[in-house]
């Protein structure tokens, strides 16, 4: 076999591999969620403004705070488990933004020590609002 035919055989083994595996850039943690009041925050204080519309804001956990610099940090989420079955809204995902820090939020959220906090608007599209926590897919965005 010549080196240009393994080559292109290489490649096309590499073309085809790329078609079917799946390549995720997303990360695995736990969420829990929170309610008012939400002010102030760690990231902005008592600018109320810094809440999105449609309420999809959350808070992070210490691995993902890095010294404030997830503040307004946009994070796609997914609800992949929980503890009780039928917790998750299959095929839902929502975006968030960062506006505060888990540990010194002023409500205290559902379950300490999680990767995220979502705002109870948040938390009930993509999860039954009466669980503690769940098990989440999240990638930055």
């Amino acid at each position: 076999m010549s080196s240009t035919s393994s080559l292109r055989l290489i490649l096309c083994t590499l073309f085809l591999s790329s078609l079917f595996l799946r390549h995720s850039l997303a990360d695995v943690g736990t969420a829990a969620r929170y309610g008012p009041p939400f002010l102030p925050t760690a990231c902005y204080g008592r600018d109320a403004s810094q809440f999105p519309s449609n309420n999809f804001f959350g808070a992070v956990g210490e691995g993902l705070w890095d010294n404030g610099a997830a503040c307004g940090r946009q994070y796609q989420v997914r609800c992949i488990s929980a503890a009780a079955r039928g917790t998750c809204i299959p095929g839902q995902m929502i975006q968030i933004k960062i506006v505060d820090r888990a540990q010194s939020s002023v409500s205290r959220p559902s379950l300490a020590g999680t990767t995220l906090v979502l705002s109870s608007k948040a938390f009930q599209v993509i999860a039954n609002a009466s669980a503690p926590f769940i098990n989440v897919e999240y990638q930055q965005v």
